[in-house]
């Protein structure tokens, strides 16, 4: 009785932080494509500086679609809704596109890439687009000291593997297996500094598993982690 009640309060509290978190994720992009506009309005900008604000107000949009699409699709994982429409995929042109979408929304980082040509998969775009895309935004979130990170892709005769690589601030060995946990996050919502909504490393399990592939952490060396995600071909 006692482990069955402790379960529901801990899920009662990650609900909580979810709604705590989600909330400011979604209001912080909504306030500054809001304030972008608003901008565009009231004053006379020379067509440098339009492009500017509208380039920004962009990524805002995509980074709101993006956490929407989480949401969406997080709901879709937990009814078994979600099937994948599996075709033979360039992986290598996803993974690079993902990493140049990033480089434009964070100029300051340095992402750095070794990325085989033409790995090809059997799975679907949209699903393993999230994988990537969540894989690098985690990675940038925790990458506390600015060191470089690093974006792998390759393949040999029986599997296909993706690395994100990074030199952050590491994860305690015993939080390791709670990461892939649906709204966990590390620390709690009152010290925690990094956005987030608890979702994105749900989902990469969730897609992977959906594509007869694994996920795994480890730690990386001097410092910082290694998810890797492997895929039988």
């Amino acid at each position: 009785v006692y482990r069955s009640i402790k379960k529901q309060l801990d899920l009662t509290q990650q609900q909580q932080n979810f709604l705590m978190a989600v909330t400011h994720e979604l209001k912080t992009p909504i306030a500054i494509a809001k304030l972008n506009l608003e901008t565009l309005l009231k004053r006379s900008l020379d067509t440098g500086q339009q492009e500017k604000i509208l380039s920004n107000t962009l990524q805002e949009a995509n980074r709101l679609n993006g956490l929407c699409s989480n949401i969406l699709l997080s709901s879709q994982i937990e009814s078994n809704a979600v099937k994948p429409n599996k075709e033979l995929v360039n992986l290598s042109n996803i993974v690079t596109n993902s990493i140049e979408n990033f480089k434009k929304r964070f100029p300051n980082i340095t992402l750095e890439s070794n990325i085989k040509e033409d790995v090809h998969l059997n799975g679907e775009h949209f699903l393993l687009e999230i994988v990537i895309n969540n894989l690098v935004d985690n990675a940038i979130k925790y990458n506390k000291y600015k060191k470089p990170l690093i974006v792998e892709l390759y393949s040999n005769t029986d599997k296909v593997v993706l690395k994100v690589k990074d030199e952050g601030i590491g994860i305690n060995d015993n939080q390791k297996s709670k990461l892939f946990t649906k709204f966990y996050r590390v620390q709690n919502e009152a010290t925690r500094t990094t956005k987030g909504t608890g979702l994105g490393l749900y989902l990469c399990k969730k897609i992977v598993i959906l594509h007869n592939g694994n996920i795994t952490v480890t730690n990386n060396k001097p410092q910082g982690v290694i998810f890797e995600v492997t895929f039988s071909i």
